[in-house]
């Protein structure tokens, strides 16, 4: 009887396609299957790195029917890359969900590190790492008040991902709750455009407001209060 195959948990570029580990790749080679957040995304790295492995979609929305075909795929003895779109897996996406499942069927779990935009907008911003609080997206409506209350309580930087559709809205939103602190804008990482800007929450949001268009995915980071 055939051993169960392992999952890789393969981090991937979150821009420059050069960002990607010698194991990674490799990885990405060995696997029977890839199992992608995107896969018309993720065929554009497979492609610039010659790796023909075969693909599949996971995402939120179809997680019940493709976990149990994942499942089914290790059980053979075959092994399985989960990547997403950019970055590491797991981190505000479903990626959770499939590790959980293997180790519940004892099949073995290895991360493939490399790029994260939580940790590399931390590297940039100049704001106090020693202690961070990663939020991810706000809620849209339900519970983004209750949150933002409570963000503003805590003694560390506070990581966000948002959208530039609602840059704007949510820099209102913590001028509100956390005053004029420090804040750094991190967005476009590793891509030709990238931009990081850092300021207090007033000058951020003039200067944001000037700009005619905003794109790019954006990490926004709030400083503790007090720290200048």
């Amino acid at each position: 009887m055939a051993s169960n195959g392992v999952l890789f948990i393969v981090s991937t570029p979150i821009g420059n396609l050069e960002d990607i580990t010698l194991r990674a790749i490799r990885i990405l080679n060995e696997s029977s299957l890839i199992a992608a957040e995107d896969t018309r995304h993720t065929k554009k790295l497979l492609m610039h790195y010659k790796i023909t492995t075969p693909t599949i979609s996971y995402f939120e929305h179809n997680r019940f029917t493709r976990i149990p075909q994942i499942l089914k795929h290790l059980n053979s003895g075959k092994n399985v890359a989960v990547v997403t779109d950019a970055g590491t897996p797991g981190i505000s996406d479903p990626g959770y969900r499939v590790v959980q499942a293997a180790h519940l069927n004892k099949i073995n779990v290895i991360g493939i590190p490399g790029p994260s935009s939580v940790i590399s907008a931390l590297s940039i911003a100049g704001l106090p790492t020693d202690h961070f609080y990663f939020e991810g997206f706000l809620p849209r409506k339900k519970g983004r008040l209750t949150t933002m209350k409570f963000l503003a309580t805590l003694d560390a930087t506070i990581v966000i991902f948002e959208s530039p559709l609602r840059l704007i809205k949510t820099l209102k939103d913590v001028q509100q709750h956390f005053g004029n602190r420090v804040i750094s804008v991190c967005r476009e990482m590793t891509k030709i455009h990238e931009e990081v800007f850092r300021g207090s929450v007033w000058k951020t949001l003039n200067y944001f407001q000037d700009k005619p268009s905003i794109k790019g995915e954006i990490v926004i980071l709030i400083a503790k209060d007090g720290y200048q």
